[in-house]
């Protein structure tokens, strides 16, 4: 049986399944059935939300038959019995002093975790956002104002935290679940595995309309709208596996950290008047020991790079964009009209200046800041399209040729630097951030 058919047996991962298969009653009724057995609650009504945005996880809403209502989340990870300890730690992220909202009952027994959160019914900022991305930036402001205030508190509270700490310490933090984690088998560090292996081996790519067998888009070079990049995403599973080692990662530090502040995890409360703010919720991969380099890592790529359509909505990446592909040997040459959107790049403008480059001069000024950081934070960023969902088209991340093409291409951007001196979007940011300090 391969690997990909390997499937856990827990409610979580039966619920998770039966909502990527579309099977909506299915999905419901496994969470109504969690619910009454872990809280004790007389159910009205289970509804499973269909946004897109959840990857790895599921959620929607719960109406008791006393009229209360609540939003439910709970993720599911491959392998989770033998990696995830301790999932939930809004505690520590409210004692820091982030805007977090706890839930109301949390069941943190594994294959059976699950939050329920006072039911909101403002938007999630990914929703607020994607509205925005096709209109004039001018119409941004709240949205631009509210991302720069919570970056500047995170950056304030990242700086204060700031520790050196042994690597068991970081090794524990549940925030490797997103990166080495999908990189390896449970036991094996040593090949690659998992998600990884799951999404990469053993099968063929559409690449807008390029058929490529498995070890064939491993090898390939890539030329991205002219610019050459220096690795290949087989070299780049690899590095990524060796350099997001969790213990090795605590040579950059730790800190109290969400780990995956993106925009679907934040709500946006209106309730303020005329200066919205972002609150956090669903802190499963939060803790305080996140290494440094990681803490906002997801958010930057999942706030930025991910949007517009490609990676959560990839049905609609065609009628706005066009992707090309030809093969030249051993080279693989793509072309794209597509871009972050404005507002994205304001975002991505307003984070290295307010809490990138701030953090890394912080790092370098303690010397925590390797001399391997660009390549370490390369990876991470790598691993956050590649290793999120399944990006081969007709695969189970309901991508298409186009949408696999230019996701792919967007992961090698963040993972490779480009050949011969040229300079991308990416590496522009990169340089951005590099602090004057030199690092160690």
């Amino acid at each position: 049986m391969r690997q990909a058919q390997v499937l856990s047996a827990s409610p979580a991962a039966l619920a998770l399944q039966a909502a990527r298969a579309g099977q909506w009653d299915e999905a419901a009724a496994i969470v109504a059935s969690m619910i009454r057995e872990e809280f004790a609650l007389e159910l009205d009504s289970v509804q499973i939300a269909r946004d897109g945005y959840s990857l790895n996880s599921v959620n929607g809403f719960v109406r008791l038959r006393n009229g209360e209502e609540y939003f439910f989340k709970f993720h599911h990870e491959e392998d989770e019995e033998v990696t995830l300890e301790e999932l939930y730690r809004g505690e520590v992220l409210r004692e820091a002093g982030y805007p977090i909202d706890l839930p109301l009952y949390a069941s943190r027994q594994i294959g059976r975790q699950l939050l329920l959160y006072r039911r909101r019914y403002e938007p999630r900022f990914a929703e607020v956002c994607a509205n925005l991305d096709f209109k004039p930036l001018e119409e941004a402001a709240a949205a631009l104002r509210a991302q720069r205030e919570l970056d500047e508190l995170s950056c304030a509270i990242y700086l204060r935290t700031l520790h050196a700490a042994p690597g068991h310490e970081v090794a524990r933090e549940p925030i490797h679940q997103l990166f080495h984690h999908r990189l390896i088998n449970p036991g094996a560090p040593d090949v690659i595995g998992g998600r990884a292996h799951r999404f990469f081996w053993e099968r063929s790519f559409d690449i807008a309309g390029l058929c490529l067998a498995d070890e064939q888009l491993r090898a390939v070079h890539w030329c991205i709208n002219g610019i050459d990049y220096v690795d290949t995403i087989g070299e780049l599973l690899e590095r990524s596996r060796v350099l997001l080692n969790p213990a090795g990662l605590a040579r950059f530090g730790a800190l109290t950290a969400h780990g995956d502040a993106h925009n679907a995890n934040l709500w946006w409360d209106a309730s303020g008047g005329d200066a919205p703010r972002l609150i956090l919720f669903d802190p499963a991969f939060a803790g305080t020991h996140v290494s440094a380099l990681l803490a906002e890592v997801k958010a930057t790529f999942h706030n930025i790079y991910a949007h517009p359509h490609w990676l959560y909505h990839p049905a609609e990446l065609g009628s706005r964009h066009t992707v090309h592909a030809r093969l030249a040997g051993s080279i693989l040459h793509l072309t794209t009209d597509w871009s972050p959107s404005a507002l994205r790049l304001s975002f991505l403008r307003e984070k290295a200046a307010r809490l990138w480059r701030p953090l890394l001069e912080a790092l370098a000024s303690r010397a925590l800041l390797a001399a391997d950081w660009r390549s370490t934070l390369r990876c991470a960023l790598f691993c956050c399209p590649t290793l999120v969902m399944d990006l081969c088209a007709g695969g189970e991340g309901g991508h298409t040729p186009l949408s696999s093409a230019l996701g792919l291409s967007i992961a090698v951007q963040c993972g490779s630097e480009p050949s011969g001196g040229a300079h991308d979007g990416i590496s522009d940011f990169l340089d951005e951030i590099t602090p004057d300090v030199p690092s160690q």
